[in-house]
């Protein structure tokens, strides 16, 4: 067994079975047989050898899954079971649908991002593995295993809480990148306590605040231009929602998973996922929040018509209040936000149709916005500036501009520096002083923090 490390995953997933290791032995080999592979006949030992980590060849893995599959009632895949070459806990959004699995998962996750530094190396999700992963996670009920309720307690429940609500604030006003190493921290002592269980009375606070800070770990990661590293805390954030019974906290979280195709340049991915979306939301607030998003992306395609319908209809919700109690983690979508999403939406439609002056969204926008959401107001004001340089009201761009430079110099985020990236296309026409004296500033900011995708 030398350099061999023991399958976690898979002594779960057997102990989740309540089979002993010889009966799964003789359902593998009548599986086997079902499936005309008359070879293949393992016994108790062998069982064993695959949970200290000896990986069989194929297609034991397959038939291994299967019958796992069958025991608990869930579909598994050999990539579930730890039985894969790259492993489920580095190259896969995916998670396994067992509480002490999953959390074991995201500690993986955690450990290789404070430690290893795999920023380069992770694979991001695009295309149909993305928005399959996303459906199967909204959809998903996870089976636990651990009884035992020493993980967590109404105290350390409380402080989670709280520290998590910290956090959240924190990087609203100042973006994330002070805090991304703290927060990662904080969630992967969330997974270590999981993992030692969660008593059922707390079982709904406990997962309601580890998707609070799941989404918010995969933000500033994004924010901080960690894609790859964001994803995997996103997948969590949607599985931790579902076994918080939150189904449309999971929906928020896809949204932001959505934003980030739109960010990288992949629109029919974001539509993708918006579309699983849609279809699991319930709430007026994250209903109102999918239909803005999806008129944001028809707008980047160019679909004048489709966007105006999308955020039509979030305009109508919005307007008609989105409920008496919206939730904190959906509350910060409002007119403001929408306002926001119209704003960038003309922008990216200039030239088609008639619509109102992207300026005039963003005036709009800026005019709503509540205090302690700084970033996005610096957001704001940046697209103000880019906006007007684009309407040819070059001297009012300038005046926006210096407005906004002052504040962007005080928000750590690539977000802000990708919106000057914009805003220097947007000024590459006019050659004044006063422009000029725009650009520099503009340049020397996103140096300081460089990005290459523009929002």
């Amino acid at each position: 067994m030398t350099g061999r490390s023991s399958n976690a995953h898979l002594a779960l997933w057997i102990a989740a079975t309540g089979l002993s290791h010889g009966e799964i032995a003789r359902r593998i080999a009548a599986e086997a047989i079902r499936q005309g592979h008359r070879q293949i006949a393992p016994d108790a030992t062998r069982v064993r050898r695959w949970i200290d980590g000896e990986r069989p060849r194929p297609p034991v893995p397959a038939l291994l899954a299967a019958v796992i599959s069958d025991a608990v009632g869930q579909p598994l895949t050999p990539g579930d079971l730890g039985l894969t070459a790259a492993g489920p806990t580095l190259d896969s959004i995916q998670l396994p649908l067992l509480t002490e699995a999953a959390a074991q998962t995201l500690a993986g996750w955690t450990q290789m991002d404070l430690f290893l530094d795999r920023r380069d190396t992770l694979k991001l999700a695009l295309g149909a593995p993305l928005i399959l992963a996303a459906a199967r996670m909204l959809g998903g009920t996870a089976r636990r295993l651990n009884r035992a309720t020493k993980g967590f307690d109404t105290d350390t429940t409380a402080a989670l809480e709280e520290v998590t609500a910290f956090f959240t604030k924190a990087d609203a006003s100042k973006g994330g990148g002070l805090y991304r190493s703290a927060i990662v921290a904080q969630l992967a002592e969330v997974a270590r306590r999981i993992q030692d269980g969660v008593p059922a009375s707390l079982k709904a606070r406990v997962f309601t605040a580890t998707a609070d800070l799941a989404a918010l770990a995969g933000w500033v990661s994004h924010d901080c231009g960690r894609y790859a590293t964001a994803q995997r805390y996103w997948a969590y954030g949607i599985y931790a929602a579902s076994e918080a019974g939150q189904p449309d906290r999971g929906v928020e979280i896809v949204t932001r998973m959505s934003h980030q195709m739109i960010y990288l340049g992949h629109p029919e991915d974001a539509l993708g996922l918006l579309k699983v979306a849609a279809a699991k939301a319930n709430l007026p607030a994250t209903r109102a929040l999918v239909a803005s998003q999806t008129g944001r992306v028809h707008a980047a395609l160019g679909n004048e018509r489709d966007a105006e319908r999308h955020l039509g209809a979030a305009d109508k919700l919005v307007a008609d209040g989105l409920g008496d109690e919206v939730p904190e983690w959906v509350a910060y979508f409002d007119a403001a936000e929408h306002a926001g999403a119209r704003a960038v939406s003309a922008r990216d439609l200039t030239g088609i149709g008639r619509n109102r002056r992207a300026s005039d969204h963003f005036t709009d926008a800026l005019a709503l916005r509540r205090p302690g959401f700084d970033r996005v107001k610096v957001m704001d004001r940046v697209g103000l500036a880019a906006a007007l340089f684009t309407e040819n009201e070059p001297e009012q761009g300038a005046a926006a501009a210096h407005q906004a430079l002052d504040e962007a110099a005080r928000i750590d985020s690539t977000l802000v520096v990708s919106r000057l990236n914009t805003l220097l296309d947007a000024a590459r026409p006019y050659r004044t002083a006063a422009v000029d004296e725009v650009r520099t500033r503009a340049a020397d900011l996103a140096a300081a923090r460089p990005t290459t995708v523009a929002a």
